[in-house]
């Protein structure tokens, strides 16, 4: 054992996925034919086309198959790359060798890029008899629809008549030694020109990944308004004590939220049902309380739950519904032996996540985060988000559980390197965490900062931690934008483009570039200004300033945390 850690802890990325390959053919041939120096020569389908395919919300399936497309051409295989939503639907019927890498959003749902090859395959009666495909699903464990999109796609195209090269490959965050090991099976099986064997399966590691994220049992420390009276918003910083809590600055914190007391009560009531009485949910036996507070989706129905909701109970519900007491409302149970089936067709409460706001060298045993009170309206009916609410109504000393997902691909460079950090509104959390931390290490590389809000005087979140930030010299530039302070609306980007020589030469000299925030519109927004300034006094075009900040990308030094 201590010769095989030995060798896994010297080895490369690419040197564990050649590895992979090489045991694998061992066990299943019983051979061991020495393999040649190179990881990609052992298997050579020099002159096979493929597609990659992929679907994404983030960027990591556009990244992963790109990664993929290198990889194939170095060794002869013609790899076409292209996003879902640009991909001609009709070129599915004519493909031999299809591989996709999606992503899996909020309830299963495929990423909106993808959604419409998503509804194409499902709602289409085409056949595929040609096709030879693999899926490889990017998700996260925290949540109970692990890879969904990725699994309906797989088993859409089987159904349609295409054929597996290898069967699905379902990743957590850390999916790039999976991914990888994945691309090498497929190209194995290019050049075998066959079926995997029936050995190939899942990677054994996913399904023990569900369960390896640590639980912690924190109290709550302080729980505050940070927006000053007269603001439109609430945004609440609380602080968490925890034992051994283990984090970085760019990690997340996952919470899974209650429901309100109030709500399932209310359900109760309508359904005429006690609160003691036992329900068996997915083999385990509840109350009803217990499930209908602590463990189901009662608050925003995906449209799957209420069209199997309207199977189960004989109805057609033909009106948009959200929320479980509208439905047991409006579109009754016939009578309570249904209660079981519905309450089994409902999801999980997902997990939510919240950078953490708070640094390890600077406070302890301690986690904070940063919480905006998510008002919105359904059917013209005013609601709060689930766990913004939960957090927002939560006491100093309530207990509090919670587990930690980390984020490699949003972390603070060497103490040396400058970085620019990007973020308006909650976004300030992530980089909280970052300056205390370069603060708390005496870290020597150069800090900017933009921050963004609606109002200077009520909505300045965490301002005299920043201001003294400045007067200290930690955060050597500082440039906020308050939008509504004006009659002319100012944004970060705005700011961005005011100093845009000074940050393009930052760049140029080796900065770090963060975003963390609201996905959409402020991260659009703001890449687009920033491509523009690469653009003016880059001297590029629009195509050179887009591979410029690709570029950054791929080397580590452009990193995005956006919900």
């Amino acid at each position: 054992m201590k010769i095989l850690l030995d060798l896994i802890n010297n080895s490369s990325k690419e040197e564990l996925v050649w590895m992979n390959g090489y045991l694998s053919n061992i066990v299943a041939n019983g051979t061991m034919e020495p393999a040649s120096s190179s990881a990609t020569s052992v298997y050579s389908p020099t002159g096979k086309k493929i597609t990659i395919a992929y679907g994404t919300e983030t960027g990591n399936s556009k990244r992963v198959a790109a990664e993929l497309a290198a990889k194939a051409k170095k060794i002869g295989v013609n790899a076409k790359v292209v996003s879902l939503d640009q991909y001609r639907l009709n070129d599915l019927t004519k493909e031999e060798y299809f591989l996709t890498v999606i992503s899996t959003q909020g309830e299963g749902e495929p990423p909106t890029a993808a959604k419409k090859f998503y509804d194409h395959i499902h709602n289409n009666g085409f056949r595929l008899e040609k096709l030879k495909y693999s899926v490889l699903a990017l998700g996260d464990t925290s949540y109970p629809l692990f890879c969904k999109a990725g699994e309906d796609v797989d088993t859409q195209l089987k159904r349609l008549g295409g054929e597996r090269l290898v069967p699905i490959q379902k990743c957590d965050l850390d999916y790039d030694t999976d991914a990888h090991t994945w691309f090498e099976t497929v190209l194995k099986n290019l050049n075998n020109n066959a079926v995997a064997p029936a050995t190939v399966t899942v990677s054994p590691a996913v399904a023990k990944k569900a369960n390896t994220k640590k639980q912690y049992t924190g109290t709550v420390l302080t729980n505050i308004n940070l927006n000053d009276k007269g603001s439109a918003k609430s945004t609440y910083h609380i602080e968490i004590s925890a034992e051994g809590l283990e984090y970085e600055p760019g990690d997340s914190i996952g919470i899974v939220p209650k429901n309100p007391m109030l709500s399932a009560e209310s359900i109760l009531t309508l359904i005429g049902t006690t609160a003691d009485k036992n329900i068996i949910y997915r083999d385990v036996s509840y109350t009803a309380l217990e499930l209908l507070q602590n463990k189901l989706n009662i608050s925003h129905l995906t449209d799957r739950v209420v069209k199997r909701y309207a199977s189960v109970t004989g109805q057609e519900i033909d009106v948009p519904v959200s929320d479980l007491y509208t439905l047991l409302k409006s579109f009754p149970l016939k009578d309570n032996t249904q209660l079981e089936e519905v309450l089994g067709i409902l999801n999980p409460i997902a997990p939510r996540l919240y950078t953490v706001a708070s640094a390890p060298a600077a406070h302890n045993e301690e986690m904070h985060i940063t919480v905006a009170r998510d008002v919105f309206e359904i059917n013209n009916e005013e609601r709060i988000g689930v766990c913004s609410a939960f957090l927002g109504d939560i006491k100093v000393e309530d207990p509090i559980s919670f587990f930690v997902q980390k984020n490699k691909r949003f972390k603070l460079p060497a103490a040396d390197k400058d970085i620019i950090m990007i973020g308006p509104g909650t976004g300030i959390a992530a980089f909280r965490s970052f300056i205390a931390e370069r603060d708390a290490t005496g870290a020597n590389g150069k800090n900017w900062l933009f921050f963004g809000e609606q109002h200077f005087a009520t909505d300045f979140l965490y301002q005299t931690e920043i201001q003294a930030w400045v007067e200290t010299g930690v955060l050597n530039r500082a440039n906020v934008a308050f939008s509504r302070d004006q009659e002319k609306k100012v944004y970060v980007q705005h700011k961005i483009a005011k100093h845009g020589k000074d940050f393009y030469q930052w760049l140029q000299d080796g900065a770090y570039l963060y975003i963390c925030g609201s996905k959409e519109p402020m991260s659009v927004d703001v890449e687009q200004t920033i491509l523009e300034v690469i653009e003016l006094f880059g001297g590029k075009t629009k195509e050179e300033a887009v591979q410029y900040l690709s570029q950054l990308e791929e080397e580590g030094r452009y990193s995005k945390d956006v919900y």
